[in-house]
């Protein structure tokens, strides 16, 4: 049994020593290619980002115009991990860019923008001018308060 392993062993280490260039080479290769994949994700932007580097992805691209705030989708986009572009086209309105395979996550990422969105606009508070107006208008509907001015007449002391 004994023999039968250190005859593998050595058996092992002729092939191993038998290593040709060529095969040094290949391996060489594959393993670069490794590492210029891994880079190249790291490379990649992920979340928001300018409309260059999202066409920079070599990927198609689909989208989707957007009234409100941008910083709402933000948040949403963030938990969806969804990779996006806006391009403003009017005061308020911007133009959605997202990777067409991301489709069902870009979905998704909007139900939830549209569920908070209302959410936010009815839990809304007034603006602060307007709730001043109505207090102003409370005050001036009540009817003013009559104040008497008591003096006292002291000239004899004098």
């Amino acid at each position: 049994m004994q023999e039968e392993v250190t005859n593998k062993t050595v058996a092992l280490s002729v092939k191993a020593s038998k290593l040709t260039a060529k095969a040094l080479y290949k391996a060489a290769v594959a393993g670069l290619k490794l590492i210029k994949k891994a880079h190249d994700k790291a490379q990649t932007p992920q979340g928001r980002q300018s409309v260059k580097k999202l066409m920079n992805h070599k990927q198609a691209t689909n989208t989707i115009p957007l009234d409100g705030e941008t910083r709402l989708f933000d948040k949403m986009a963030r938990k969806w991990n969804v990779d996006y572009s806006f391009h403003k086209t009017g005061p308020k309105k911007y133009l959605l860019l997202f990777k067409a395979g991301q489709a069902d996550a870009v979905t998704a990422c909007l139900a939830d923008y549209a569920k908070a969105f209302v959410k936010r606009s009815k839990d809304r508070r007034p603006p602060i001018r307007e709730r001043l107006k109505k207090a102003g208008e409370l005050v001036t509907a009540r009817e003013p308060r009559q104040r008497e001015h008591k003096r006292e007449a002291v000239r004899g002391d004098r």
